[in-house]
């Protein structure tokens, strides 16, 4: 893996910091890209903070940097994106919004990054779904239809990719256990969410060279909720 260049989209996030570290502990080179600007970056890794993901031609600006800083690419992971709980009668519509923050984003980074990740011996995309989006909950619309996408989006790209050595998975967390979970959910047992560290490792498995054989999975994360 020592060689290997991974993208984390929204990098500066709970989870994305979460697969940095992991990335780093495993001697993988890593860039960073997130809307966020100017935020602590662990040493060696390249940051591309103001980044706006929901827009092609700055993805794809974002994704020649990286290239041109390290030469190769080998994964993409899509973490970028966005939640609210809303129900359809909310006077300010969100579906828009969840839909250019959680697949827009992916879609963008994906379409930039596949010609680097073809000349990868072991190119890799792993997006973040969402468990949620299986069967959506009162209030839940908007996020999970835009999480249901990134799911579609996942297995899509996976068949038109099998000719190649590209794979497409997903993640399909249920909670995350982070300081703004517990703060929403006060009265929730964060015991029994997903620790951002344990999401990270399955997503690093997706995005190495040994999970050559899996491609359009959509893996349940739930923890014990």
């Amino acid at each position: 893996m020592a060689e290997r260049v991974i993208v984390v989209t929204g990098g500066h996030g709970a989870l994305g910091r979460a697969v940095v570290a992991a990335a780093l502990a495993e001697g993988l080179k890593v860039a960073v890209i997130d809307h966020a600007a100017g935020l602590p970056t662990p040493e060696g890794v390249l940051e591309l903070g103001g980044t706006d993901l929901t827009d092609a031609a700055a993805a794809a600006r974002a994704i020649e940097a990286v290239a041109a800083r390290f030469g190769r690419l080998d994964a993409l992971l899509n973490i970028a994106g966005g939640f609210v709980w809303q129900t359809v009668d909310d006077a300010d519509p969100a579906w828009d919004r969840m839909h250019a923050l959680n697949l827009k984003t992916a879609l963008n980074a994906s379409r930039a990054a596949l010609p680097w990740l073809k000349r990868s011996d072991e190119g890799r995309i792993v997006n973040v779904g969402a468990n949620g989006a299986l069967k959506a909950a009162a209030g839940m619309g908007a996020y999970a239809a835009s999480k249901a996408g990134v799911h579609r989006l996942t297995e899509s790209l996976a068949e038109e990719l099998k000719a190649t050595s590209v794979t497409v998975n997903a993640v399909l967390p249920s909670i995350l256990d982070t300081a703004q979970n517990r703060k929403d959910m006060p009265g929730a047992d964060p015991s029994t969410w997903v620790q951002p560290a344990d999401l990270a490792r399955v997503m690093l498995f997706l995005a190495s060279p040994e999970s050559r054989a899996v491609t359009g999975a959509l893996i349940p994360v739930v923890g014990r909720v």
